[in-house]
């Protein structure tokens, strides 16, 4: 006889629930949302222009992982808004469907023999990185949007790579289990799901000495979708404006309406935190450098102001899944700032900030970007200048680019061949 009191023996899991059709309804929602998850993903990491290298390039090694690459466009304006907003808001909103599948299919990471053939040592290992791949995947996903940067290196390299093994972990899975799960949940929508299960519908997850039922198993479906439902309510808002955003409590940009002003709208990093010294964003002390093919010039905030001046109506957007409404941004056209060092048809731009501390000091724009009539390098916002906070004395507004990618307190521009 088996001993009940070791995790290997069917007998040690008690609880009713556990069944094939309630692990195969969390399944096929997993199904449709990681991989809506995987490919806006997928769709974010572009959007950085990896291929910018070696600047914007966090994956030197992705080899064949990057063949789908493409240059970012720059419309609609909200794009990144949009799919980042879906990535960050749809991963916390699945993290109780995740746990409540790694629950339900627990006594499988037990079962012994641990392989009766090929095709069950396949399911196996590709189980064992399913649950690794998305531990690792939600895990880093959500301290990196608590702005919680806790990684042993950095964030992008971990979670693309990591997304590529748990995505295919979990293809290979699914493609596996996808006609049991569809059968088991034919099987729930009929109202036969109290029918005791057969042998090989059973795969090792209902319990031979279950405990009484306290709750059906449509009613754990129903508590777990709450929980999701309750998690969408307190994030979705830092992507939205007005009222909406104070009930963003999980978001760090959330919960709260930021300060009145002009300069009142959300931010990551404080010039403060940046290590940004007064002293050098002073008028008389800061300069602009900006250099290309008929070489370097040097301005000042008051040059840069007898430029032509134009405006553009954007939001930012960052890639822990917060964003601003429409702010109005006043500058100098980054195309003019080429044309000005002989560069008529803009080239791609590499770009220096003051900052001090923290990730992006630096960053790449295609040329794409650099001749969008709306990409800016910023001078005032809403009708004032630039707040400190907010990358005076000048800063990058580009439409549809990653946050980190409007490079506050500039310092250099060079446009051409990167560096």
């Amino acid at each position: 006889m088996s001993d009940h009191r070791l995790p290997t023996s069917p007998g040690f899991w008690r609880s009713p629930l556990r069944g094939p059709r309630f692990t195969s309804v969390l399944g096929l929602v997993l199904l449709v949302g990681i991989t809506v998850l995987f490919v806006t993903g997928l769709v974010s990491y572009a959007a950085y222009n990896p291929g910018l290298s070696p600047v914007n390039d966090m994956t030197p090694g992705k080899g064949l992982l990057g063949f789908y690459l493409f240059a970012w466009p720059t419309r609609p304006v909200w794009l990144y808004r949009l799919t980042q907003g879906v990535h960050v808001t749809l991963g916390i909103t699945l993290i109780p469907v995740l746990l409540a599948k790694l629950w339900s299919v627990v006594p499988r990471l037990f079962a012994l023999p641990p392989a009766r053939s090929v095709t069950h040592a396949l399911e196996r290992i590709s189980l064992l990185l399913l649950v690794g791949g998305g531990l690792f995947e939600f895990t880093t996903g959500v301290l990196n949007v608590q702005l919680d940067y806790v990684f042993p290196g950095s964030f992008y390299p971990l979670h693309f790579y990591g997304a590529w093994v748990f995505f295919a972990a979990f293809a290979a899975h699914a493609a596996l289990k996808l006609p049991a799960a569809l059968r088991n949940v034919r099987r729930l929508r009929s109202g036969t799901e109290q029918t005791p299960p057969t042998a090989d519908d059973d795969a090792g997850l209902v319990s031979p000495r279950p405990d009484p039922p306290t709750v059906t198993r449509r009613g754990a479906l129903w508590t777990v979708g709450g929980g999701s439902l309750l998690l969408f309510a307190t994030t979705a808002g830092q992507s939205f404006d007005g009222p909406l955003r104070r009930t963003a409590l999980l978001a760090p940009h959330g919960g709260a309406e930021p300060s009145a002003g002009p300069g009142g709208f959300q931010i990551n990093k404080t010039a403060a935190y940046a290590g940004i010294d007064a002293a050098e964003t002073g008028e008389e002390a800061w300069r602009l450098v900006v250099t290309g093919r008929a070489g370097t010039v040097r301005l000042s905030r008051a040059d840069l102001l007898r430029l032509p001046q134009h405006g553009a109506a954007l939001p930012i957007a960052c890639v822990e899944g917060w964003s601003t409404s429409d702010q109005w941004w006043q500058g100098v056209r980054l195309a003019d700032l080429a044309a000005l060092v002989g560069h008529d048809d803009a080239p791609d731009v590499f770009v220096e900030s003051l900052q001090r501390h923290g990730a992006f000091r630096r960053a790449a724009l295609r040329a794409n970007q650099v001749r969008d009539p709306l990409s800016l390098l910023a001078l005032r916002v809403n009708g004032a200048d630039l707040t400190p906070d907010h990358g005076h004395p000048a800063r990058v507004i580009v439409p549809a680019a990653p946050g980190v990618l409007n490079t506050k307190w500039v310092a250099r521009m060079t446009f051409g061949d990167l560096p």
